[in-house]
């Protein structure tokens, strides 16, 4: 079958993150010192990024609780990351089963869920290291997500890929270079942010490219879809028990970071980038846009 001008064009980015994945790549079993220990007094989040930073709960916390909740909350959004990646990974192996597996679009695909579960261990270890649990999403929302290989498909897949790791990307890149942060995490998300900057320019591209020529109905499915999703990446990244390792019960600790202008503030920040680029390319949009503002990624009216 004669590939069309647009698979030419996909085809050329893949063939280009291929050579550069192949160029520069991080193993983290190797490039991270695992042995080295954590250092007494640094902090695991900036203080301000934390969810319940500025609350009267704060106010009530040692300078050592503040710093046990933000080893605690970055426990947990490594862990949701694991989650994310891992439906990620389900999605691109969908992509791969129902397209052609010898393009280099397929190939690259292959090539990121390598990337993807890489980070995941990475991920994982630097939990243990922490001598944090396994936080995660909590489980009915852990349950929920399984639909999502199923309904998500076109520019919202990618979409919703994108918000996942834009995210994450804007907070890592403020914190990896920060010297109060502790070594251990400035180097995890150092390895992060270089290796996601070929993910994101993959699934841009493949957003832009889906979103063409999309009728009414389906666009507003697929805003709504990538609006729903969004609310819960923001709503799981801070599990509720984080709460308990400094003694606040997980209900109060949510609520009061649901309520947190500091918190939702921070929300805001992990946005700035990627929201334009979905608003731009038609993905935000009735009827998502309560979603949105209730997400913590556009401010409320």
């Amino acid at each position: 079958m004669t590939r069309t001008l647009g698979d030419a064009g996909r085809e050329k980015t893949a063939e280009r993150l291929l050579k550069s994945s192949a160029n520069k790549f991080y193993d983290p079993e190797v490039d991270i010192d695992w042995d080295a220990p954590l250092v007494d007094g640094k902090r695991f989040i900036p203080e301000e990024r934390s969810s319940l930073y500025g609350t009267d709960l704060w106010e009530t916390l040692t300078p050592e609780q503040r710093i046990e909740l933000g080893k605690h909350e970055m426990a947990s959004i490594a862990t949701n990351g694991i989650w994310f990646e891992v439906i990620l990974m389900q999605l691109l192996l969908k992509e791969v089963d129902n397209g052609d597996p010898t393009t280099s679009h397929a190939q690259y695909a292959l090539t990121e869920i390598a990337d993807e579960c890489r980070h995941s261990t990475m991920f994982a270890r630097m939990s243990n290291t922490f001598g944090c649990p396994h936080y995660g999403p909590v489980k009915w929302r852990h349950k929920l997500a399984k639909i999502l290989p199923i309904i998500g498909y076109g520019p919202a897949l990618y979409g919703s890929i994108l918000v996942a790791e834009e995210i994450l990307d804007r907070l890592q890149r403020e914190q990896m270079n920060d010297p109060e942060i502790q070594p251990l995490v400035r180097m995890v998300n150092r390895i992060h942010v270089l290796e996601e900057a070929r993910h994101v320019t993959f699934a841009r591209e493949e957003v832009t490219r889906r979103i063409k020529g999309m009728g009414k109905v389906e666009l507003a499915y697929q805003r709504w879809l990538i609006a729903f999703v969004s609310w819960h990446i923001t709503r799981s990244l801070v599990n509720p028990h984080v709460y308990k390792s400094v003694g606040i019960r997980p209900r109060d600790g949510y609520q009061a970071a649901l309520n947190n202008p500091h918190w939702r503030a921070t929300l805001l920040f992990s946005g700035e980038k990627i929201m334009p680029f979905l608003d731009e390319a038609g993905l935000v949009g009735a009827p998502g846009m309560q979603l949105w503002r209730s997400a913590g990624l556009l401010p409320n009216k």
